[in-house]
């Protein structure tokens, strides 16, 4: 397995932009596809965005579609949520995934990923 530690998190306000930043240990960073998933107070965890092992596949939630990008530097160790046009409604925790998955097919769900960060506190309000 391996440890992710997110960044980044903070207070903006809506129409802003957020950079959240998930750093890996490990060796093997490049065999996981990573995620992003959140979670509102009184909600279950919800997916958010998706990328296979290489960068070369990509999967997004519908409410983020055209506003987030996920990428990730597997000579880094890192993956990055860049997040515009902020809405209240993005309010959350933020938690970043790692799964061995299949590298043809990502799969979205939290089963999918076996090692989970933290969290990091967004919060979008005026």
């Amino acid at each position: 397995q391996v440890q992710l530690v997110e960044s980044g998190g903070g207070l903006v306000q809506p129409g802003g932009s957020l950079r959240l930043s998930c750093a890996a240990s490990g060796r093997t960073f490049s065999t996981y596809a990573m995620g992003w998933f959140r979670q509102a107070p009184g909600k279950e965890r919800e997916f958010v965005a998706a990328i296979n092992w290489n960068g070369g596949s990509t999967s997004y939630a519908d409410s983020v579609k055209g506003r987030f990008t996920i990428s990730r530097e597997n000579a880094k160790n890192t993956v990055i949520l860049q997040m515009n046009s902020l809405k209240p409604e993005d309010t959350a925790v933020y938690y970043c995934a790692a799964g061995r998955q299949s590298p043809v097919m990502l799969v979205t769900t939290t089963a999918a990923f076996s090692s989970w960060g933290q969290g990091t506190q967004v919060t979008v309000s005026s």
